[in-house]
């Protein structure tokens, strides 16, 4: 974006956004669902799991940094896609058929009498639902939930990272085939489970009763979201159990990990750096950590809200935030690379109008929760009627024309805007004036301070000089800190990089494979739609 449309605002605007995100979406619900497993295994408190996890964490994080991340993430999706094809339990409920047959009597024994509530949707085996009296309608789904996708797989940055870490075009298409090809266990291995909890344990999963459900879960507004690990804990035989939790804690964890290194990195060098242009490494570090530490704590305190909105369902709960915050970056991340017309001042006004009216719509949605089941519905009707898969529609129009009329109406973008950055000019040929930039600073996990004057036995201080003999106690907070004890050797020059190569080509055999299994993906996608339509 910056290449693209120059200045600093937007960056500036979308950190602090990124931020915001990370905290509604990801750093509080990930703590949240791992409290959830972790209070289902041992029945501690909420947030003594989550100060629990958060321990486990940091020590996971500390001592293994991102590189321990990297090597067991292959390891746990293995055992967690095996562990999870088993717990779909079909033996359990007679089998497939027996999922549709035993669903919709899956009532709990105890529930508000005259009322809806803990009786199943008629239309839960059914992804195109009424487009006005259901809670996910059809238009919505295609529409209004493909908008925030789009930002997520293509522009978030834990997932861009991933891609951009390929060694070519080809690599990155094939891991974004093999990820496309993952999402379709989903379903199975998640949804259905879930189903088949609810039909094994109508009265702790389905439980209908605000009393019933505090005594269950510790929440009266459901208990939902505990669907998936009551059926680890009942189902799976203890060593499998006890490998399930483990897998999913430290699958939750390495994501809590990743995401605590993003935020720090974006705070720091695009945040901090700018407020301080002079700062140093060591003074880079400290803040990455004292703000990891702000974020822990906001993310905490914004658990009850998780926990009581959207009627006790996590899933909801992402989603509604994902569209009031996202279509914005959505639409000009796209109106960037499909119309050359877009300039900097449509994308920031974009930008700012979308924000306020998604941040006001969620600001409404906190002050007017969703009633229970057996509550009436007082909330103002722009809150009642307008569902937020289609307010996420709406709000993508109204940011699309803000960017289409502010461009239209101001001057156009400078032709180095525009080349190789659309995709209509990704061909251009590279200028001699053009240069790859290749950021010369190190991440925080491997960050080492190197000071002029090196002696043995000796760490920097905070002036970036070196004091020898430091204690224990001071030792150990340089080591959380990252920085490294200097041996008085010179650090070793790193080798000289190599000329990026600034080529979009592809081996056309390579290209006709990826493109074929394109087909083979979509092709699933549209008959799972279909059957279950």
């Amino acid at each position: 974006l910056h290449k693209r449309f120059g200045g600093k605002r937007i960056q500036l605007f979308l950190c602090v956004l990124y931020l915001f995100i990370y905290i509604f979406t990801k750093i509080s619900v990930d703590m949240y669902a791992g409290a959830v497993f972790i209070q289902q295994a041992l029945q501690w408190n909420i947030y003594l799991a989550v100060v629990l996890l958060l321990a486990i964490t940091a020590l996971y994080t500390i001592t293994g940094g991102l590189a321990a991340v990297i090597y067991t993430d292959a390891v746990q999706t293995l055992v967690m896609v095996i562990g999870a094809l088993i717990l779909m339990g079909f033996a359990e409920v007679g089998g497939f058929q027996a999922v549709l047959d035993k669903y919709p009597q899956a009532i709990p024994s105890i529930r508000v009498p005259n009322t809806t509530c803990g009786i199943p949707r008629e239309d839960a085996f059914h992804i195109f639902r009424h487009p006005v009296t259901s809670d996910l309608p059809w238009p919505g789904v295609i529409l209004g939930m493909s908008i925030p996708s789009m930002w997520y797989w293509c522009s978030d940055q834990v997932i861009v990272q991933r891609s951009l870490a390929s060694k070519n075009i080809v690599h990155a298409k094939g891991g974004s085939l093999l990820a496309a090809y993952l999402k379709v266990l989903p379903f199975f291995m998640m949804v259905i489970p879930g189903m088949i909890s609810r039909i094994l344990y109508p009265d702790e999963v389905g439980c209908g009763d605000p009393d019933v459900c505090k005594q269950v879960c510790g929440n009266p507004v459901g208990c939902s979201d505990i669907a998936y690990a009551k059926l680890v804990m009942e189902l799976l035989p203890a060593g499998l159990r006890g490998l399930m939790m483990a897998v999913m804690l430290a699958a939750l964890m390495s994501s809590l990990t990743s995401i605590f290194n993003s935020s720090s990195t974006i705070f720091t060098m695009d945040l901090w750096r700018n407020i301080r242009r002079t700062a140093s490494e060591w003074e880079l570090m400290i803040v990455g950590r004292v703000f990891v530490l702000v974020l822990v704590v906001v993310s905490v305190l914004w658990i009850p809200l998780v926990q009581a909105s959207q009627g006790g369902q996590l899933f909801i709960y992402i989603q509604s935030i994902s569209m009031y915050l996202q279509p914005p970056i959505t639409v000009v991340f796209f109106t960037g690379c499909f119309w050359k017309r877009t300039n900097e001042k449509g994308a920031f006004w974009g930008l700012i109008v979308g924000m306020v009216v998604g941040c006001t719509r969620m600001i409404l949605d906190f002050v007017y929760p969703t009633p229970q089941c057996y509550e009436s519905d007082t909330r103002p009707d722009i809150i009642r009627y307008v569902h937020y898969l289609y307010f996420s529609i709406i709000l993508t129009l109204l940011t699309l024309i803000v960017v289409v009329c502010v461009s239209l109406a101001t001057e156009k973008p400078k032709p180095e805007q525009i080349s190789r950055l659309t995709w209509y000019t990704r061909f251009d040929p590279v200028k001699e004036s053009e240069e790859v930039v290749v950021s010369d600073l190190q991440t925080f996990e491997d960050a080492t301070v190197y000071p002029k004057n090196m002696e043995n036995d000796a760490y920097p201080t905070k002036e970036g000089t070196l004091k020898a003999g430091s204690s224990k106690l001071k030792s150990a907070l340089f080591w959380i800190c990252g920085i490294e004890k200097q041996n008085g050797e010179k650090p070793k020059s790193p080798p000289p990089s190599e000329t990026p190569t600034c080529s979009l080509g592809e081996d056309p055999c390579m290209r006709h494979l990826v493109n074929a299994n394109l087909i083979i993906c979509m092709s699933v996608t549209v008959f799972l739609f279909a059957y279950w339509a």
